[in-house]
C-alpha cells in the first residue's frame, strides 16, 4: 500500500517546535500533514512509500471492517468508501485536514474526534452521525480590538477605545503562504469550545470593554457550518440587537444558503476577502495548487458579495478585502478588483490589508505607506466611495 509520510529537512528546521505541538501521533507519523503544512520554514517534506500494512479490525456504524493500520481515521474510512462532504455545508467534511476546525469530527470510541489527525486503531468503533453531538471549534481570544475587521462600519471606529470583542477560528481551507496569522490557522492542540462557550466568552468581553461589535475572524470561521450559526444564536440572545455581530470570511464557502442561515441565526456584518481577481494571483497568494479548486473558490467569493449586496443591502453591513504586496498582486490587478466592486455597489466599504513578511514568506517586505496610498487612489479611481488601506501607521479611510 503507499502511504505517506513526513521526515524533517534538518538544514531548514529552527527548532521552534510546531511540529511537536500539531503531532497527534508521535510514536509513528500517519501522514495527517499537520506538521507538514503548520512548519514555517517548510523543514518538513512529505515522502511516499510502499509498505506492506497490518489489516485491524474497526466497527463503523456498528458494520465490522478490516481497514489499514497506520493511517488516519479518515484516511481508513475512505478506503471503505466512506465520503467526506464539501466543506460548508454542515456535514463531516475534510474542510482544513490540520485538526483546527473540527469539521470532520465523528463519535470515535464514544467520544467527538477529529477524524483528520487521529490514528486508526485494533477495534476502534466510529459512527458516523454526529447530530446529536454539539460540534467544537478551536478558538483564540476573546480581546477587545481597537480597529475591527473588514465590516467594521469605518465610521465607528474612533468613538470608543475598542470597537469589538473579537475571537479568532482555527483551521482554514487555504494555504497562505505568507499567512497573517498562522499561529491561529494551525492551532490544533489547543482546547475545542462548543458555540456556546466560546459565545459566552465573547458576551463577557463585549460587556467589559463596552464594545460596539462581535466578531469572528480565523483561520477561517465558515468551515464548520454548524458550530457557526449556533455561535450566532447563542451571541445574538446574549448581547441583544444593539451589539454588531462580525463575521470575517475569505468567501470560499459563503454559498446563498450559508448566508441566509448566518443572517436568520443574527450576523449583521459580514466581511468577504476575494484577495484578488485573477485565478494566476489568486493561487499565488493562496498556495492553492489545484486551479479548478482555486477558480472555484474565488469565484465563490465574489458571487458572496454580489448575493449579500443584492439580498441584505440596509440589513447587513457589507465589507470587501483585498490585499496588496508588490511581490503579490499589481496596481493594475488592484484597479480591476476596484472596478468589479463598483459595479457590484461603489458605497461597499473596501479595506486592503498591507501584506508583510512572515510564515513561510519572509522575503517579502511590507508595503508603504505611500503604496498603500497608492493603492487607495487607483480604487477611487474606479468609483468606490469608502476605501479604507491598512498601513504600518495605522488605518487610513475616506476622510
Amino acid at each position: 500500500m503507499k502511504l505517506r509520510r513526513v521526515v524533517v529537512d534538518a538544514s531548514r528546521c529552527d527548532g521552534c517546535g510546531i511540529c511537536l505541538k500539531v503531532c497527534h501521533s508521535p510514536e509513528e507519523c500517519i501522514g495527517c500533514l499537520a506538521c507538514y503544512w503548520a512548519c514555517p520554514r517548510e523543514a518538513r517534506i512529505i515522502e511516499e512509500i510502499e509498505a506492506d500494512v497490518e489489516p485491524i479490525k474497526i466497527w463503523v456504524d456498528g458494520v465490522e471492517f478490516e481497514a489499514p493500520s497506520g493511517v488516519t481515521v479518515a484516511e481508513a474510512l475512505k478506503t471503505l468508501g466512506y465520503g467526506f462532504k464539501e466543506p460548508g455545508r454542515g456535514e463531516p467534511s475534510l474542510a482544513c485536514g490540520t485538526g483546527g476546525c473540527w469539521s470532520c469530527a465523528l463519535l470515535i470510541d464514544g467520544e467527538l474526534e477529529r477524524s483528520c489527525i487521529t490514528p486508526i486503531r485494533d477495534g476502534m468503533r466510529i459512527e458516523t452521525s454526529v447530530e446529536g453531538a454539539t460540534p467544537l471549534r478551536i478558538i483564540h481570544g476573546p480581546e477587545p480590538h481597537p480597529v475591527g475587521g473588514k465590516a467594521t462600519p469605518w465610521w465607528g471606529t474612533r468613538r470608543r477605545r475598542y470597537v469589538e470583542a473579537a475571537i479568532w477560528a482555527a483551521g482554514c481551507n487555504l494555504r497562505c503562504p505568507q499567512c497573517q496569522n498562522y499561529h491561529v490557522t494551525y492551532d490544533n492542540y489547543s482546547p475545542a469550545l462548543t458555540p456556546q462557550e466560546a459565545a459566552r466568552e465573547v458576551a463577557h468581553c463585549v460587556r467589559r470593554y463596552r464594545t460596539g461589535g462581535a466578531a469572528i475572524s480565523g483561520g477561517e470561521p465558515t468551515l464548520n457550518r454548524r458550530w457557526l450559526t449556533e455561535f450566532f444564536e447563542e451571541l445574538t440572545g446574549l448581547v441583544g440587537e444593539d451589539v454588531r455581530r462580525h463575521l470575517d470570511s475569505n468567501g470560499t464557502l459563503l454559498t446563498p444558503d450559508y448566508v441566509d442561515d448566518l443572517v436568520e441565526a443574527g450576523c449583521n456584518n459580514i466581511g468577504v476577502e476575494p484577495k484578488a481577481v485573477r485565478v494566476e494571483t489568486y493561487m499565488g497568494i493562496t498556495g492553492l495548487r489545484d486551479r479548478e479548486k482555486a477558480s472555484r473558490y474565488l469565484e465563490n467569493a465574489w458571487r458572496a458579495i454580489e448575493y449579500i449586496d443584492a439580498e441584505y443591502r440596509g440589513e447587513v453591513y457589507l465589507g470587501v478585502g483585498l490585499i496588496y504586496n508588490r511581490s503579490l498582486i499589481t496596481l493594475d490587478e488592484i484597479a480591476e478588483a476596484g472596478s468589479r466592486i463598483a459595479a457590484i455597489n461603489p458605497e461597499l466599504q473596501v479595506t486592503v490589508l498591507d501584506y508583510y513578511p512572515t510564515f513561510r514568506r519572509l522575503d517579502l517586505r511590507r508595503p508603504s505607506v505611500e503604496e498603500m496610498l497608492k493603492v487607495k487612489e487607483n480604487l477611487e479611481a474606479e468609483g468606490l466611495k469608502c476605501v479604507i488601506v491598512q498601513t504600518a501607521r495605522g488605518h487610513i479611510g475616506p476622510n
